[in-house]
C-alpha cells in the first residue's frame, strides 16, 4: 500500500501566507526572506491544524469559529510583524526559517 501525503498541510499555511502578502504592502522594506521569517513566526503563534483540504475544515467550522480563526490569524500576523521589524531595526533579526 503506497500513502500519498502530499495533500496533507497545516491549515493555517494559506491563510497566514496570504495575509502576509497583503500586508507587505504597508512595508516595502522588508525583503522576501523577511517576509519568510514573518510568516514563520505567525504560525508558530497559531495552534497547528492539519488538514488534507481547506474545505474540509471550513465546512464543519460554525461562524463563530471561523470569526475566532479571523481574529487569531490577524492578531498572529500583527504580532509577527511587530517582532521581526524590531528584531530587524536593532540589527537582531531572527535566521531565516524560524
Amino acid at each position: 500500500m503506497s500513502a500519498e501525503f502530499d495533500q496533507v498541510h497545516n491549515y493555517y499555511e494559506h491563510l497566514v501566507f496570504a495575509e502576509v502578502v497583503r500586508r507587505a504592502y504597508n512595508f516595502p522594506e522588508l525583503t522576501a526572506d523577511v517576509l519568510s521569517d514573518v510568516a514563520c513566526v505567525a504560525l508558530n503563534q497559531l495552534p497547528p491544524r492539519y488538514v488534507r483540504h481547506d474545505v474540509d475544515l471550513e465546512f464543519y467550522m460554525v461562524g463563530k469559529e471561523r470569526e475566532d480563526v479571523y481574529i487569531a490569524l490577524v492578531e498572529a500576523v500583527e504580532y509577527a510583524l511587530n517582532f521581526v521589524r524590531e528584531r530587524e531595526s536593532i540589527g537582531d533579526s531572527p535566521p531565516s526559517g524560524i
